[in-house]
């Protein structure tokens, strides 16, 4: 496992100050946040290459989730589903689930209200990959990943124009998001290989909005040089189109920042 880790540290990190941890379980990364009691990020541990089943392994050995602290782990999986928070009702997890695709044989469910409880974003992971959590932390809150990107996007809606797309990139995957008149209109997460597969499922949801290619704003987070997109690209094929960061609900400490943080999502922006 050592050959996967990148460890990261600010000037005054000390394992005893260690608060709590985050923890973003992402297809292929594994990223572990470290707080001091202020919420700030003192120490990052990076694992690339791995796969969940390696979780147990991950957290058996590493130094900072050997520490029993409270921890919130985000789960980037496939399976979810977005609900009205005036239907949703707990007890009810595997009916509403099972339409956005096939159960783990022994589900564990969990829930991740945004947006002042008006969504609920609903998943599940198996029993499984739950079981050497709940050991390992006596105190565990689960989320789903979408959760962080969600929230910032709602926190963002009143700056939105009539016909928006937003993208999150990470790994080989993004999260797309549409919104109309400010208000969400499609959340769903896709496989993206190539640049042309982004370009390809933005169309696909600006022709099933009916949104104007010459008016509709798409943005997009967590472009690399690998991916091949750049605002240039982009503006080829669409009129408005913008390649930011996010705003940042981070705090790091001294000597770290987000500009040496992994490049996802969570390392400017995360749901708390």
């Amino acid at each position: 496992m050592e050959n996967d880790l990148k460890v990261l540290l600010s000037d005054k990190f000390a394992v005893q100050n260690t608060a709590s941890l985050s923890l973003f379980l992402y297809p292929s990364s594994l990223h572990v946040f470290a707080r001091d009691k202020n919420q700030g990020i003192t120490a990052i541990h990076s694992y690339e290459g791995i796969s969940w089943k390696k979780l147990d392994e991950v957290l058996s050995s590493d130094t900072l989730t050997k520490l029993d602290v409270p921890a919130k782990v985000y789960f980037h999986d496939a399976l979810f589903t977005l609900l009205p928070g005036a239907i949703f009702e707990p007890g009810n997890e595997k009916e509403y689930l099972q339409l956005a695709g096939k159960l783990p044989e022994f589900p564990f469910f969990f829930h991740t209200s945004v947006d002042s409880n008006n969504v609920q974003i609903l998943s599940c992971i198996p029993e499984k990959l739950h079981k050497p959590l709940s050991k390992r932390f006596s105190e565990l809150s689960l989320y789903h990943g979408s959760c962080s990107f969600l929230s910032y996007l709602f926190k963002e809606r009143f700056n939105l124009i009539g016909q928006e797309i937003w993208i999150n990139l990470f790994d080989s995957h993004a999260y797309l998001a549409a919104f109309t008149d400010q208000e969400l209109s499609i959340f769903n997460r896709f496989e993206v290989e190539t640049k042309e597969d982004v370009f390809k499922y933005v169309l696909i949801l600006m022709e099933s909005l009916q949104q104007d290619r010459n008016h509709a704003r798409v943005t997009l987070f967590g472009t690399t040089e690998k991916s091949g997109i750049t605002e240039n690209w982009g503006k080829s094929y669409f009129a408005n189109f913008r390649i930011i960061r996010p705003h940042a609900n981070q705090n790091y400490g001294h000597g770290l920042s987000k500009d040496k943080a992994p490049t996802i999502f969570e390392s400017f922006w995360h749901y708390a």
